[in-house]
């Protein structure tokens, strides 16, 4: 097997530390649980988060959104972490998940023990955040959202609750050097330690095995890529390259059918430092014929890489668990000089993306979030974007040339500037979970603040993007100085990066001494101060001669395994019902005398498509690509949908089925 550089020198700075380990019969005995939720949104007519194109709504399904959740108690503390495929976890689902977990447990499950994170996916509902920057191409905030999102996580939380047992922890590592690129080489060339990085990539993978009484019941796998293998143009539903990577290990080689009840296995692939890291590997985003294929082998690359560390992932997890959090007003840090280029004190600043950001990141999918000439009525509720920028901001943003100065918005930033900061320990292994989207090298100083802060070896500390918060970018200052679009998006100006190495240094040292950490300020509570401009559904409406549920198109009487089932149905907006956990559709197969779900709205071979027909008619289109090892047999296509009284206001339930049809 080949031994990396990264892994000499890891085993290198281990040994010191190695004579004072303690043995194994101190362990703590460990109980873990792990859990599964939906936290899919609407499914028509809801903004997508991360491209900010205000045209990119839900139109659909491919594969729905989950969140996993693990927990680890070492008998004295316990830790939940929860990874979402979301295009960020905001700190107003933060807030809500907490909310709802105390009502449930008291204060077993807080702020300080539970990292939610997300997996950044561009294909995931938008709408649930409380700052209006994350929802100016969505029309405002979405109820529907949020209220999926929060309850979603709740759910893997509760089930992963519900699932604690006797087990163990180990951990595997590999190399994967073909799932990503550096998408900012202009930025990262500027890095004076860029050597760590010979690819320009962070190839690290990290994979946390989990064990019930000898079985295998879950993974969590930390890989450095973007979430943008579909397009901007996509508007189904999707979670991704790194939910395909999920549903690959948990459907297809552990055999979970999510809607069977517990699953037998789940498997979590969650971001580090990617800030710069794509998907995209020819440096284009993907196209309508392209994406599907781009999603499905960045996926595969993924899973079989943590197939392989998790197959050798013999490191015995060993020293029970330990967190810290603080809240840390991002935008006024005092920056000790040993944590900067020039070796001077410094600040950070008041909020503002740079007009380099507004272009969009031309590798994932260029897009204007404030395009000229076109209506956004939420903006003009907001006040417009024409706020004026003070000379000292501007000069405190320096080489940026600011665009939009969130942080000095009215009534309230546009941007949360109080963010948590959290260091999470599950035995050898940190996690450091930051509000932000880091890149590489700007993960790496962190990683090895902390790490000179506990004294453990660097592998042994993970950054842990997209956690607990969201506030964009943080760049090295040589990358901030090249004002690409990484740049233009890190807030808090040139000196971010290093007020969150002395920031969550102090939270290692802490964790290292074993003393508490001051809370910091409480984060603002925004609940009821947006408004959404998005229309509701008003009521549905069949065409004439037809009902709810009717096939407009039916299937074949047969089909060749490979070819294409379509069917399309009448049916009512699926916003008059998510049906999460559940699905808008079933492929049954007819087996010992009954129908039987053989694959629904979850699975990579069916897409569920809407489309808005007449005023208020719509139309479900199911499609299954049949896959090749589809047994013989005799199938049909269910569609579950709900339509709303135009008088009333009712939600009625509506169904409808294809004729039987023949696979061979």
């Amino acid at each position: 097997m080949r031994v990396s550089r990264r892994h000499v020198l890891a085993g290198a700075a281990a040994l010191p530390f190695a004579a004072v380990a303690r043995p194994a019969s101190a362990a703590p005995v460990l109980r873990v649980g792990v859990g599964i939720g939906d936290v899919t949104g609407p499914a028509a007519e809801n903004g997508m988060m991360g491209y900010s194109m205000p045209q990119q709504q839900t139109a659909g399904i491919h594969l729905r959104t989950r969140a996993r959740a693990f927990i680890v108690d070492d008998g004295t503390r316990r830790i939940v972490f929860v990874t979402a495929e979301l295009g960020a976890l905001f700190q107003s689902v933060h807030q809500g998940v907490l909310r709802e977990l105390a009502k449930k447990y008291g204060d077993r499950y807080t702020e300080q023990n539970v990292l939610l994170n997300a997996t950044h996916t561009h294909s995931a509902c938008g709408g649930d955040s409380h700052y209006a920057a994350y929802d100016l191409s969505i029309l405002g905030f979405q109820q529907q959202t949020y209220d999926a999102v929060v309850a979603g996580i709740t759910d893997a939380i509760a089930r992963a609750h519900d699932d604690l047992k006797p087990g163990e922890l180990t951990l595997g590592r590999t190399e994967l050097t073909d799932a990503s690129a550096n998408r900012s080489r202009a930025a990262f060339e500027r890095n004076p330690d860029k050597d760590h990085f010979p690819l320009s990539i962070d190839p690290a993978v990290t994979v946390l095995r989990f064990r019930q009484g000898g079985r295998d019941v879950g993974a969590i796998t930390w890989f450095a890529t973007h979430g943008t293998s579909m397009s901007n143009g996509n508007h189904l539903i999707s979670s991704d390259n790194k939910g395909y990577a999920a549903y690959a290990w948990e459907h297809d080689h552990a055999g979970v059918r999510y809607l069977d009840g517990p699953p037998g296995f789940v498997a979590a692939f969650a971001q580090t430092n990617s800030g710069d890291m794509t998907p995209n590997l020819n440096l284009k985003p993907g196209t309508p014929e392209t994406e599907f294929e781009n999603t499905r082998r960045i996926g595969e690359l993924q899973f079989q890489a943590a197939k392989r560390a998790f197959d050798a992932a013999t490191e015995q997890i060993t020293g029970g668990v330990d967190h810290r959090l603080t809240y840390v007003d991002m935008s006024d840090v005092a920056v000790d000089g040993s944590f900067t280029p020039d070796g001077r004190p410094h600040r950070t600043c008041t909020a503002a993306i740079g007009v380099s950001m507004l272009a969009g990141s031309t590798e994932d999918g260029p897009g204007l979030p404030l395009p000229e000439g076109v209506k956004n009525p939420f903006i003009d509720w907001l006040g417009g974007i024409d706020a004026p920028i003070p000379q000292a901001l501007a000069d405190a943003q320096a080489p940026k040339v600011v665009a939009v100065p969130f942080g000095a918005m009215k009534p309230y930033p546009w941007a949360p500037e109080v963010l948590p900061l959290q260091l999470v320990r599950i035995g050898q292994l940190h996690l450091v979970a930051g509000p932000a989207e880091y890149t590489i090298v700007a993960g790496l100083r962190i990683r090895k603040t902390v790490a000179a802060a506990l004294g453990v070896p660097l592998e042994n500390v993970l950054m842990q993007g997209y956690s607990n918060a969201y506030s964009q970018y943080v760049t090295t200052p040589e990358e901030y100085d090249s004002q690409q679009y990484e740049g233009a998006s890190t807030l808090f100006g040139r000196y971010t990066l290093p007020a969150y190495q002395q920031e969550f240094g102090k939270l290692a040292a802490a964790m290292k001494a074993g003393t508490t950490v001051p809370h910091g300020p409480i984060p603002r509570d925004l609940r009821g101060k947006l408004v959404s401009f998005q229309p509701g559904v008003v009521f549905d409406s069949a065409p004439p001669l037809k009902s709810f549920g009717d096939v407009v198109t039916d299937a074949k009487s047969s089909y060749r395994r490979g070819e294409q089932v379509s069917v399309a149905f009448v049916t009512g907006h699926p916003k008059n019902d998510l049906r999460r956990d559940g699905t808008f559709l079933e492929i049954q197969r007819y087996a010992d005398g009954r129908w039987v779900r053989y694959a629904d709205d979850g699975d990579w071979a069916t897409k569920f498509r809407w489309t808005r027909t007449f005023v208020s008619e719509s139309r479900a289109e199911v499609t299954w690509d049949i896959p090749a090892n589809t047994p013989v047999g005799k199938y049909r296509v269910v569609h579950f949908g709900a339509w709303k009284h135009g008088l009333t206001g009712a939600i009625a339930q509506l169904s409808g089925t294809s004729r039987a049809f023949v696979v061979s």
